[in-house]
């Protein structure tokens, strides 16, 4: 795409924000109260209202590469990730925060390279949050597995350690033990588009589509 193609596509929005005008304007004059905190990749394939067809003023959205958690540290880090995580959480007082991990994802595949260009600098201190996954994907498969079957589990342990990290913000740990925040870990296909979540109780993903199932079933 160039900018004459993002400008024609703008034009587009423009149409679709006349025919929902009332409901956009009202975000503007009420402000916003979404109902979920987004944690997911930058990758360009994950397209977070896209995947749940959700509306604007849903999902407060926070994206970066490997959709990391950093751990609380306000002494020694400053994060734009945790800045958007308490805002969210002490602000805007979501009711949800979903982390949302991918397949393929760039970040937890660069994590069995090494990393030497200078210009990556950020990049490599920032991929230092995903290690642990790694470590524990190579305990439970072996160093000698296949390099899909990594990275594949890579992935979905690493949605788990963020996680674990997310809970080390005092105000997430306190409305989590309260029971007014839940929290999800998601698990987007983007060869099917499936999403599989993570079940804390059998400590698997299962697909998500199961709890629609489940729900129209009651």
């Amino acid at each position: 795409m160039n900018l004459e193609d993002y400008a024609e596509g703008n034009q587009l929005f423009k149409s679709y924000f006349k025919k929902n005008k009332e409901s956009l304007l009202k975000l503007v004059t009420s402000g916003q109260s979404p109902k979920a905190l987004f944690i997911g990749c930058s990758d360009s394939r994950v397209i977070p209202d896209l995947m749940v067809q959700s509306d604007p003023g849903d999902l407060f959205v926070i994206r970066n590469v490997g959709n990391f958690v950093p751990p609380y540290k306000p002494d020694e880090d400053f994060h734009a990730t945790a800045s958007g995580i308490e805002y969210a959480v002490s602000i805007l007082k979501v009711k949800e925060v979903i982390i949302c991990g991918h397949t393929h994802c760039g970040a937890c595949s660069s994590l069995y390279e090494e990393i030497d260009d200078p210009s990556l600098i950020h990049t490599k201190k920032w991929l230092e949050l995903g290690k642990s996954a790694k470590t524990s994907a190579i305990l439970s498969l072996g160093v000698n597995a296949p390099k899909e079957e990594l990275l594949r589990l890579t992935e979905k342990l690493s949605i788990m350690k963020q996680i674990d990290n997310l809970l080390t913000y005092p105000i997430i740990k306190a409305r989590f033990e309260a029971g007014t925040l839940s929290i999800h870990g998601w698990y987007y296909d983007i060869e099917t588009g499936n999403i599989d979540y993570y079940n804390a109780e059998t400590c698997e993903f299962l697909p998500l589509k199961d709890l629609v199932q489940t729900s129209d079933n009651l």
